[in-house]
């Protein structure tokens, strides 16, 4: 598998050897941990050990992203080592082979990689090793922004105000020219890690849509700035146009730091887009520091009565919602884009996320799970936090009680029928008054269009009076409790 103990006859270099436990920062610019790995002439071996829980969109993406950053590395000196295994065992092993004593990593929030962080601390104590944290994933550690009594925050608002209060610290480090390493330490195979989908392909959309990488990440930021960041504010919500950023794949994976986004953003003119986006990107700074709180954020619901709410059991409803079949069109284009390109505009997954637990009545946590397989960018913190705001028992949640009707938010936010006419094409030729509500058009309507309900596109799974009603129904009955 690799060379695991093979102890090098390689003299240190004169600084000494650091591994550079990379994580969610695959990225050289503005990485702390890189720099400090490589402070006083220290020779640097880049380690990648691999998230066995990743989700499939995520492993295809994770596949690339290494791709792009061992070929960076390699070409700066210090070629990228690939392991799989338990943390403890791969690092010691790796520090053994290379005689490094010293670790460097990005501090984790993760509440599996914070458990991780222990053992290998425990473990390269007794080794007389050091292991060194740094900030890289986010703009402030958790317990910098507290409230007056010192506790963590669980409202948005006041957390944002908090943040802006404080101010990102500016001081960024550019990615090093030339970082000394090993070259004869050994690795895995990255196409051995089966990352990428077999037979069949389902990865076309992903490819088309993508440049995982940082290369990729800084041209994303680089077009959102000069193209969109000025009207994101109303922008952002209509998915037929390419209002948004599209970074959260490459912040999650760390191919572009947050930091430097929010000092870019922060010097662009000010605007209402610049403002609104800079608060998108503290609402990721408090869904990590509601993980930090919650670490069961994925499954159990932070407002305790939640744990029993009335969930339906509907396994024909949950598969017609991940397959785009629901017969809602802004549901299913949402679904079908998901599935498609690996991502979902945010508008859309909250009419999606609102029908599955409100109109559908199931349970948040299966959304969560199917976002986590089909999302790039499956974040624990933000996945977990976005759902429970959704479904109503998170916290600073939106009300239980509030509702999307997705034919009113497909005729607000996709009044062209641009986005629902491209993921959902056998409507294509529908009028627009019509597009959201086919099972409202009259019979001549949908024979002009091509279309049979029931046949070339699905009747609705569920009235959506009917859902609503049952919906708040369940609520009050969780309230009578």
């Amino acid at each position: 598998m690799f060379w695991a103990m093979q102890i090098s006859s390689s003299p240190p270099a004169d600084g000494g050897t650091s591994i550079l436990w990379l994580r969610h920062d695959l990225r050289l610019e503005d990485n702390p941990a890189l720099i400090a790995a490589m402070a006083g002439g220290r020779r640097v071996v880049p380690l990648y050990i691999l998230d066995e829980h990743a989700g499939g969109a995520s492993r295809w993406w994770l596949h690339h992203s290494l791709s792009a950053l061992g070929g960076a590395l390699a070409a700066r000196g210090a070629p990228l080592v690939l392991r799989r295994g338990d943390p403890v065992e791969v690092i010691t092993a790796l520090a053994a082979q290379s005689g490094a004593d010293q670790l460097h990593a990005a501090r984790a929030f993760e509440p599996g990689l914070r458990a991780a962080d222990r053992r290998v601390d425990g473990a390269l104590k007794r080794l007389n090793i050091g292991f060194h944290r740094h900030l890289s994933t986010m703009l402030f550690a958790p317990e910098r922004i507290k409230t007056q009594t010192g506790q963590p925050y669980g409202v948005y608002t006041p957390f944002a105000k908090a943040c802006f209060a404080a101010g990102v610290p500016e001081p960024m480090h550019e990615a090093p020219s030339h970082i000394p390493g090993r070259a004869d330490l050994g690795s895995d195979d990255l196409l051995a890690w089966n990352l990428l989908p077999g037979a069949p392909d389902w990865a076309a959309g992903l490819r088309e849509s993508w440049q995982p990488g940082e290369a990729g990440a800084q041209a994303r930021l680089e077009y959102f700035l000069a193209r969109a960041l000025a009207d994101y504010g109303t922008a952002r919500n209509l998915p037929g146009i390419t209002g948004t950023s599209k970074l959260s794949p490459h912040v999650h994976f760390g191919e572009i730091s947050p930091r430097l986004v929010w000092h870019r953003a922060a010097a662009a003119p000010a605007s209402t887009g610049r403002d609104v986006f800079l608060k998108e990107l503290l609402w990721r700074e408090f869904s990590i520091n509601l993980l930090w709180q919650h670490q069961d954020l994925r499954r159990s619901p932070i407002r305790p009565a939640f744990a029993q709410f009335p969930w339906a059991h509907d396994p024909v409803g949950l598969h017609a919602w991940q397959r785009g079949r629901t017969g809602i069109p802004i549901v299913d284009a949402g679904m079908r884009e998901l599935w498609r390109t690996g991502w979902m505009h945010n508008r859309v997954r909250m009419i999606c996320a609102s029908f599955l637990c409100k109109h559908l009545l199931l349970p948040w946590q299966a959304g969560e799970q199917w976002f986590w397989d089909t999302l790039c960018e499956a974040d624990e913190a933000a996945n977990g936090a976005s759902w429970q705001w959704v479904a109503g028992c998170g916290a600073d949640a939106a009300p239980y009680f509030r509702i999307f009707n997705p034919v009113l938010q497909g005729k607000k936010f996709d009044a062209d029928g641009a986005y629902v006419r491209h993921y959902v094409p056998e409507l294509a030729a529908l009028p627009d008054a019509h597009l959201h509500a086919p099972w409202d058009a009259g019979p001549e309507i949908l024979q002009n269009a091509g279309i049979t309900l029931g046949e070339t596109y699905p009747h609705p799974i569920i009235s959506l009076n009917e859902g609503r009603e049952r919906a708040l129904a369940a609520y009050e009955q969780l309230k009578n409790q």
